[in-house]
């Protein structure tokens, strides 16, 4: 089966890992595939924000992936059962 909610192939050591998109959803394969929000970079490592609000974490670039169609809908879903009991805006 192909399509969005396949895992894309990690890119090689030798390849430098572009920078996404700020909010965009990743999963730290190192943390039991947490899901997080991309917040930026500080040296080489790149900072993640749980989606339904919370401490950021910082993770090498290599332990991160895209999140697939079913993490972004948890991820999603989380945030907004957050804002709904008031824990964000």
């Amino acid at each position: 089966m192909y399509g969005e909610n396949v895992r894309p192939n990690p890119p090689t050591p030798s390849t430098p890992t572009p920078l996404p998109a700020l909010g965009t959803l990743l999963v730290d394969t190192s943390r039991a595939d947490r899901v997080g929000e991309f917040r930026g970079a500080a040296g080489p490592y790149w900072s993640l924000r749980p989606a339904g609000g919370g401490a950021e974490w910082e993770v090498e670039p290599r332990h991160v992936r895209p999140a697939v169609l079913i993490e972004q809908l948890r991820a999603r879903t989380a945030r907004l059962n957050a804002r709904s009991r008031g824990e964000v805006l």
